[in-house]
């Protein structure tokens, strides 16, 4: 028995395959009783190898004796077809050297019905043997790619010495693979009806790659283990990570020396050629569909480096999940301690493996991200999910909330330094190419999970407005003005309050977390969740505030206009501040129907409707037309206020009808009784004036205008009063004091009374140019310059008259 015993050969020379089976199969003393079963089990398994090998030999020595047998009958066709064409060619020479016409009819007969006849059966017979051609072309390849994967596979169950022949037949599988490749693509373009052909290649080769992708993925990672991958993680603690320091882990793939570097070099590149080879694959069946969705998958070669380092990480996370902050630090650290051996050691490999579009360092980095983004999907956010949820009191779900916000903090910053590391490397990312940012980003979870995004708007919008709330009710931030409020784009000062400010403050907060979300449909989606319900509770609060004023004194306490004239300017300058903002490309990016792409009703039926012609609608579109709407409405009012009181003191003014009759009161070149009602306006505007913004005033101070010209217009000039000379100058030095208390905010007051100033010229016209205004109708109105009265309008001015000198 002990002759009978073999040595083992030293493990330097045993393969990696070998020392895998003997540790999986071997543990102990014990299972070494097992070894003659075992030798006996491998010795059968052998044998049937052997009988496989036999099969197969005999299967291609028939296909041979097949195809030989089938050459020979396309042989003859070809003779038949040769020997036609002779006789052929031998009918239609000299056809003038028999003088039968009947015979000459015959062979013109015979060239005009059999040739094409005979041209479409040699054309048949050619397409015939280049099919027959291609089979057999096509079946040597199919049937070298399956003898050299069962080879290669022959040779890992056989546990031989010899490593490198199995990588070499696995090369040439792949080799045969891409000439197999070549032959198919060529079919699908030059002979697209052979597709049953081209399907049942397809079949073998899948079978063929379901065997040899796994046993390269299996190579390589037995590979990677004896190289020492993934490095150690136990140098990485909770407290060298807050500190920033851990201890330098010397990095295998560039320590690796001599044979193990080329042995890992050659998987490599293997894993690599077979994913290019799958992607020509992939692009030649989806050739006229969307393949680019389909063709671009994470780098195989990478996912291997990073599966075994995740797992590694996982068993680090799992005691920080009170110290978040551990865990993406030492993801960082990881990618960026080992994203300098992506790009000097592994893109000159998938370079020369023609890898086109694949960046080993993009790919090291979108690997590590969705490493941990697939964790924290998995393993965090459900948990912060379950106690927002729960049944609890406020304070605790106000810490829910509270962690929930901290999470996110973590995430956002992570992704910045992530990204970094992409930009360092010259890689130029811009928001329209959401599918890179997603690759890249830890918020692409989002993507998957629409109720969790709309769950952290929430969140979000809660803590934004619990934050606001005391600036709203702090009185003194609705009187302090803004310094130096002006747009960049807009000198004017538009007077706004500091709540204003407060609110630009946490919607700008909003929008910046907003933009690490990596699709513009997430960015729209929480910006329309999380943003404009901030803009519309500041609407509401102006309008409140406004309402309040207007329901105690009706607007006519100068403090009341104050407040509403506060309010105004904080609308007008945040209105501005969203106008300046939706024209940025961050915004314009995001400008879409967001009620049909959202699933959120953000317009009413009739603005949807009359939007459906027009451009489209932006996120704050609808918000900052309700702005606009508010501050023209209060407006409005403002000049409705004061021309009601300024209405109020003309009463006396409007109902004195002698006084355009009379020569005047003694000292007086203007009415008295207009001139209580010229200083309440005046002192009103002034109020206005200094608290309203100067945009809101010119609107103010012109509607007012409007009003009292239409007022004083009515009162007097319609209201059947007789003119004498006297009246006329009186009227004239009225209007004069009334344009110059509205000179001080115009260079021609009179232009903005226009029914007024008409009025007064047909009241100072002389007598040669009233004879024709009888006859002469619109044209003679037209020609003296009265453009703003109607005719009948005009003729009661002209015979209210009574007397010119």
């Amino acid at each position: 028995m002990d002759s009978e015993i073999r040595i083992l050969p030293p493990l330097s020379i045993l393969s990696s395959s070998v020392v895998s089976f003997l540790n999986e199969r071997l543990h102990n003393q014990e299972d070494l009783a097992t070894a003659p079963s075992l030798v006996s089990e491998l010795q059968s398994q052998c044998l049937d190898l052997d009988q496989s090998l036999l099969d197969l030999n005999s299967r291609l020595e028939s296909n041979l004796l097949a195809y030989t047998s089938f050459s020979d009958r396309i042989h003859g066709l070809f003779s038949d077809a040769s020997s036609k064409l002779t006789n052929l060619g031998s009918l239609t020479r000299a056809p003038n050297s028999l003088s039968d016409g009947g015979g000459e009819g015959r062979k013109g007969q015979i060239f005009r019905k059999e040739l094409p006849a005979l041209a479409k059966e040699v054309a048949r017979v050619e397409t015939v043997r280049a099919y027959a051609d291609t089979v057999l072309k096509l079946d040597t390849l199919v049937g070298d790619i399956e003898d050299a994967v069962s080879s290669a596979i022959n040779k890992n169950l056989r546990k031989q010495s010899s490593t490198q022949s199995s990588e070499e037949m696995r090369l040439l599988a792949i080799e045969t693979l891409g000439q197999t490749e070549n032959v198919l693509t060529s079919i699908t373009k030059t002979r697209p009806q052979w597709t049953h052909l081209v399907s049942a290649v397809d079949h073998r080769v899948d079978r063929a790659l379901a065997i040899l992708r796994p046993q390269a993925v299996a190579d390589h990672r037995s590979l990677l283990a004896s190289l020492g991958w993934p490095p150690p993680l136990s140098t990485m603690t909770s407290s060298n990570l807050d500190t920033g320091k851990s201890t330098e882990v010397p990095n295998p793939l560039f320590t690796m020396q001599g044979d193990l570097k080329h042995q890992y070099c050659e998987s490599f590149l293997a894993l690599c050629h077979l994913q290019e080879l799958q992607r020509r694959r992939k692009s030649r069946q989806l050739e006229g569909h969307n393949r680019e969705v389909a063709l671009h998958q994470p780098l195989w070669a990478i996912e291997e480096l990073v599966n075994p380092i995740s797992i590694a990480c996982q068993r680090h996370f799992s005691k920080w999940t009170d110290k978040l902050e551990f865990i993406f630090a030492l993801v960082y650290k990881i990618t960026r301690d080992y994203v300098d051996t992506m790009d000097e050691l592994l893109q000159p490999l998938v370079d020369e493996a023609r890898l086109v579009a694949y960046s080993c360092r993009e790919e090291w980095i979108s690997a590590m991200v969705t490493s941990l983004s697939t964790y924290l999907a998995k393993e965090i956010f459900p948990i912060y999910v379950s106690q927002l949820n729960e049944e609890s009191t406020a304070g605790v779900q106000s810490r829910a909330r509270i962690s929930w916000l901290h999470l996110v903090d973590l995430i956002i910053a992570f992704d910045k330094r992530i990204q970094s590391l992409v930009t360092h490397s010259g890689i130029m990312l811009s928001l329209e190419e959401n599918e890179n940012l997603q690759k890249i980003s830890s918020l692409s979870m989002f993507c998957d999970r629409p109720d969790w995004l709309d769950l952290w708007a929430e969140i979000e919008l809660i803590d934004t407005l619990e934050k606001l709330k005391p600036e709203v009710e702090n009185e003194r931030n609705w009187t302090v003005k803004i310094q130096g409020a002006a747009l960049l784009s807009d000198p004017e000062n538009y007077k706004s309050p500091a709540v204003s400010g407060a609110f630009l403050r946490r919607l700008s907060l909003v929008v910046d977390r907003c933009r690490s979300l990596p699709a513009s449909s997430l960015r729209s989606r929480f910006l329309m969740l999380a943003g404009a319900p901030v803009l519309q509770r500041f609407l509401d609060c102006v309008l409140l505030r406004c309402q309040e004023a207007e329901g105690l004194t009706a607007l006519t306490d100068d403090d009341a206009v104050i407040k509403v004239a506060n309010s105004i300017n904080a609308a007008h300058y945040i209105e501005s501040v969203f106008k300046e903002w939706c024209e940025d490309i961050f915004f314009l990016e995001m400008r879409l129907d967001h009620g049909d792409q959202l699933g959120i009703s953000i317009h009413n039926d009739e603005s949807r409707e009359a939007s459906i012609d027009g451009p489209v609608s932006g996120i704050f579109d609808e918000e900052v037309r309700k702005l606009e709407d508010f501050r023209k409405e209060w407006v409005e009012k403002i000049s409705v206020v004061v021309l009601r009181g300024f209405d109020v003191r003309c009463r006396d003014y409007l109902k004195n009808r002698r006084q355009w009759r009379d020569n005047g009161e003694e000292g007086w070149t203007v009415s008295r009784s207009l001139v209580g009602a010229l200083d309440y306006l005046q002192g009103k505007m002034a109020i206005v004036e200094e608290n309203l913004n100067e945009i809101d005033f010119v609107g103010v101070w012109r509607s007012l205008a409007a009003g009292v010209d239409r007022m004083l217009f009515n009162g007097i000039l319609m209201s059947n009063v007789k003119f004498h000379d006297c009246g006329i100058e009186r009227f004239s030095h009225d209007l004069e004091v009334l344009f110059g208390v509205f000179g001080a905010w115009c260079l021609r007051p009179e232009g903005f009374f226009p029914k007024l100033s008409d009025g007064l010229k047909l009241l100072k016209m002389g007598e040669e140019k009233l004879q024709c205004s009888l006859i002469g109708g619109e044209k003679w109105m037209k020609t003296n310059g009265i453009r703003h009265l109607g005719v009948a309008e005009s003729e009661k001015i002209l015979n209210s008259r009574v007397s010119m000198g």
